[in-house]
């Protein structure tokens, strides 16, 4: 039931998954409204996945974290970092940086570390030009066209994923870690079940095994829950990955992803995890104010290429510590 008669809500796309909340113009307030419908709000996220609100007020970083705040009073910090970030409010971030002309893969955000959020906030500060979508992608759609055989070897095998941080090589671990203090964050990584080595003058290497399905903390949907085909070797591009194991070898790539037991993942076994997520995409163009609410064990996101400025805040809530692998 619609909680509000000028409000109207409708599936985005034939598919119920994705939901529309319209709202009343630029004197109604998203965070007042959403906290007078909590209980309501999370319904609906339990039942689509995403809940994208419009035409509300919603005026800057500092009115898009109250919006968020309405909804889980305790927005996250954003430790053990995949990209640069840079927190431009209280608790609330650009979204990652990367180059323009380029997708982000579908992913669930920070399903390669030990705890991740369970909720997530997108808001549009800046439309770009052109393109610059955030598509959502329903696990109810993916998990179930997964064969058997490859998520049954994924379930028993975990997911390994093997990182390098340097100064030269992909994030610095100072960026990823949040400090300059190596002992904090060696402190770190024993706390997440996580190796770690001390590599030439200033890189570190970490291992970790996680989960490659999870379940959902209220429904108790499986759900497929990782980063192996984000960080697999194969995600980049032919000539850059040839290069980069040219002259780091496997183990020293910026970031890769095996099975549990350290045995490679085939190209074709990540490659039709990418292609599930393409095929169950649900885009829509952003607009100035658009909020974005998105459940991030239901729905995984990417990030569509675009033109002219773009600036999508990001902002993380309900903090969920995996009891699987590690």
């Amino acid at each position: 039931m619609i909680p509000d008669e000028n409000i109207t809500c409708r599936p985005l796309h034939d598919e119920p998954f994705l939901l529309r909340v319209n709202g009343g113009g630029a004197e109604e307030r998203l965070d007042a409204w959403i906290a007078a419908r909590r209980e309501w709000v999370i319904s609906q996220l339990n039942t689509y996945g995403a809940v994208l609100f419009r035409g509300f007020s919603v005026n800057g970083p500092e009115e898009f974290g109250r919006a968020a705040r309405a909804l889980s009073p305790e927005l996250l910090d954003y430790l053990e970092r995949a990209a640069p970030r840079i927190e431009v409010a209280d608790r609330v971030f650009t979204s990652t940086e990367f180059a323009q002309d380029q997708w982000i893969p579908f992913h669930h955000e920070m399903s390669y570390s030990h705890n991740w959020p369970s909720r997530l906030y997108f808001y549009c500060d800046v439309p770009p030009a052109t393109g610059g979508a955030t598509p959502v992608a329903s696990e109810r759609a993916v998990l179930p066209q997964i064969p058997q055989s490859i998520r049954q070897r994924f379930e028993e095998r975990g997911v390994r994923y093997v990182r390098n941080y340097g100064p030269h090589i992909d994030l610095p671990w100072q960026e990823a870690f949040q400090t300059t203090d190596r002992a904090e964050a060696e402190e770190y990584c024993r706390r997440a079940g996580t190796e770690f080595s001390w590599v030439g003058n200033d890189g570190l290497r970490t291992t970790s095994v996680r989960q490659a399905v999870s379940a959902h903390p209220v429904t108790g949907e499986a759900v497929w829950f990782n980063h192996a085909h984000l960080f697999h070797v194969s995600n980049l591009p032919a000539e850059i990955s040839s290069m980069l194991v040219e002259e780091f070898g496997f183990e020293g790539l910026p970031r890769n992803a095996y099975y549990g037991d350290g045995e490679p993942i085939e190209d074709e076994v990540v490659d039709l995890i990418r292609e599930l997520y393409r095929d169950a995409a649900v885009s829509y163009d952003w607009e100035r104010g658009d909020v974005l609410v998105v459940d991030n064990f239901l729905a995984a996101h990417a990030r569509e290429p675009f033109t002219g400025k773009r600036r999508i805040l990001v902002a993380m809530s309900d903090l969920h510590t995996n009891r699987g692998h590690q």
